[in-house]
């Protein structure tokens, strides 16, 4: 079976996707993607962002946060960690000082006899920036 990893030619695009995923932590969708890359690859197209983030899902270089809206966003931060969705300016912000990541899914392997791999959990509500009364901008 050939690996993910040597299944693709390497590609300056996907590369450059990939490095502008790693250069943010803002959760950006493809359309910001291609919006940024566009200037830089005059023959770029959505189907290619698309195409280049699906390989990258699949090399498991990236996650795809689906929040159940019209938009998808994508992470380079492949490493586990919760979600904070602010649901006034819609910011998707990392949580990354939360340790109950392994006890949680220790805790449903012993109530079901399941094998958990991993879980996804997300937290919503007003970030700092959106409460009244913040300084913060």
């Amino acid at each position: 079976m050939v690996s993910s990893e040597t299944k693709y030619k390497k590609s300056r695009q996907r590369e450059r996707i990939y490095e502008l995923l790693k250069s943010t932590d803002t959760h950006p969708t493809a359309e910001w993607i291609y919006d940024r890359l566009k200037k830089e690859f005059k023959s770029l197209s959505m189907g290619t962002v698309y195409r280049n983030l699906k390989i990258l899902l699949e090399q498991g270089l990236i996650i795809k946060l689906d929040f159940g809206s019209t938009f998808d966003r994508f992470d380079a931060d492949v490493s586990p960690h919760y979600h904070f969705i602010c649901e006034k300016c819609g910011a998707v912000l990392d949580l990354h000082a939360i340790p109950v990541e392994k006890r949680l899914n220790s805790k449903v392997e012993k109530a079901t006899g399941f094998k958990v791999s991993h879980h996804r959990t997300e937290f919503y509500g007003i970030c700092h920036k959106c409460q009244p009364g913040s300084n913060r901008s």
